[in-house]
């Protein structure tokens, strides 16, 4: 019976008000674009070729697809027809959580999105910490195929494979023991050993800390309550939490791979391993002295994540507090700040790297300094323009009243409530000092070239792009992966900042 326009109108709100029929459609989405990828990579259009690993692995995520869709038709279902989902259905969420074995970590979220009633903050986090980590783990098992495994791989896999049963174990004493209202204070026994295996790079870890203390410790406080609303408000992005658990797993498997990859075979020569192309042992193939690609992208992460959150540090306090005494001050000092960054900002960025880098030589404290200087103008802009909109605030003047020093209320009053905006920024603009260290690396002037680092990586594979064009494709996706990351985080966290929002 075809249903009318109210019918559908009202089916539709129904289906809006379940976070578990969103993220299963969302899921199922990434799951079919991500087939296509393997079934178009599959096949070599130059020489005509079939790759059968490809094929299979297209297949399989062909499969996964279409379990999820008769999942969300089932969900879509007891929603319209009962007004909710039924147990039933909610354990066909139990083989989805098994789709991370294949890097679908987004089947294995909605799969344990599925299997919960409750979904508090603290549960959602859960959730992502354990796919995270498995991700890593998935990744690092790579190494088994390589001719020599990494001396510390066992002791590595070891400790990870530790740190999931715990964290797994945490995810489902929150989904018994917490909800939106209530959290048990039991579960505060788990905030040290949580906090401790922030070692791994988990920074999902780090973040449900931070709520469950909050929510234990600081139930009923005016911060407290301000934080865990942005955190649902910004997980409520699919696209922001998308580049946050990419951002989150980058650094994660940086700090991994001292355990469970070999540095070895990212810097040494291999003579007898020249051009291999993606293959088990080399999942992104070989360059022209035998390095394996993957491994030099993994160990380049560290280099490409430390300079460009190292590059938004630094003009940040140096710009912040140019822009606050100038915000705050006016007249004659801001005029003398203001004009001498405007100088600053005149000479284009490329071209104070280069000098920069030519003065002080190819390292990689010359590349921060670089990239930085030429970002202290722009904070310093911002943090003067927010300034200048709470500077005649009453709680300034009331500061100023109680004989507050300039010092006090720059750094007490004026500065802490013109972060957010600063936040926002230095997220979207550690993608574009990512991509400004590829650059410079690419053009022969960051990074020393034989250090793996993603520009690096890149410049050596243009060199082969029509012989072996994988050498110069894995590198620059992984550029493109992480600044569309950033990007994406960086939106929805201005968008969870943004009181027009809530």
């Amino acid at each position: 019976m075809k249903l009318t326009e109210y019918q559908q109108k009202m089916n539709r709100i129904k289906l809006g008000g379940f976070v578990e029929h969103k993220n299963m459609a969302f899921s199922m989405g990434a799951t079919m674009i991500l087939c296509l990828i393997f079934m178009l990579a599959s096949y070599d259009f130059i020489e005509g070729k079939v790759n059968t690993i490809m094929l299979m692995v297209a297949c399989l995520y062909l499969i996964m697809s279409l379990y999820m869709y008769a999942v969300l038709r089932k969900i879509k279902k007891d929603i319209v027809t009962k007004g909710t989902i039924s147990n039933g259905t909610r354990r066909l969420g139990w083989p989805m959580t098994l789709f991370v074995l294949t890097g679908n970590f987004f089947g294995t979220i909605g799969g344990m999105y599925l299997l919960s009633k409750k979904k508090c903050i603290e549960y959602q986090l859960s959730v992502y910490m354990v796919a995270n980590l498995l991700m890593v783990m998935l990744v690092s098992t790579i190494n088994i195929f390589k001719p020599a495994i990494p001396y510390y791989f066992d002791l590595g896999m070891g400790l990870l494979a530790v740190v999931l049963v715990f964290y797994i174990f945490v995810a489902v004493m929150l989904s018994k023991h917490a909800d939106e209202h209530n959290i048990d204070p039991r579960l505060k026994k788990l905030l040290i050993p949580l906090a401790l295996s922030v070692v791994t790079g988990n920074l999902f870890a780090l973040i449900l800390v931070i709520t469950m203390y909050k929510r234990l410790y600081q139930k009923n406080k005016e911060i407290s309550i301000e934080w865990i609303d942005i955190m649902r408000r910004l997980f409520r992005n699919y696209m922001s939490v998308i580049g946050m658990f990419i951002v989150i797993f980058l650094v994660s498997i940086s700090i991994c791979s001292y355990l469970t990859f070999d540095y070895a075979v990212s810097v040494e020569n291999n003579y007898s391993a020249l051009f291999q192309p993606p293959s088990l042992a080399y999942p992104f193939g070989t360059d022209n002295f035998g390095r394996c690609i993957f491994s030099r992208i993994v160990f380049g992460a560290r280099i490409s994540l430390s300079v460009g959150m190292a590059a938004i540090v630094i003009p940040l306090l140096v710009g912040g507090t140019l822009g606050s005494i100038a915000g705050y001050y006016g007249k004659a000092v801001d005029n003398i700040i203001m004009r001498a960054l405007d100088t600053l900002y005149a000479i284009p960025s490329i071209l104070l790297a280069i000098a920069i880098i030519a003065s002080f030589g190819a390292s990689t404290i010359s590349l921060i300094m670089a990239i930085s200087i030429a970002g202290i103008p722009v904070y310093a802009r911002l943090v003067r323009a927010t300034v200048l909109g709470i500077a005649n605030s009453e709680y300034v003047e009331a500061a100023k009243a109680c004989g507050a020093t300039n010092r006090i209320i720059i750094f007490k009053h004026i500065v802490p409530n013109s972060l957010a905006p600063l936040i926002v920024r230095s997220t979207l603009e550690i993608g574009t000092a990512v991509l400004s260290t590829s650059t410079l690396s690419y053009l022969g002037i960051g990074i020393p070239a034989h250090i793996p680092e993603w520009g690096n990586v890149l410049r050596a594979g243009s060199t082969y792009l029509e012989e072996h064009p994988y050498m110069a494709i894995f590198p620059g996706l992984a550029i493109i992966l992480i600044v569309l990351a950033f990007n994406f985080f960086g939106d929805g966290l201005r968008d969870a900042l943004d009181p027009k929002m809530k």
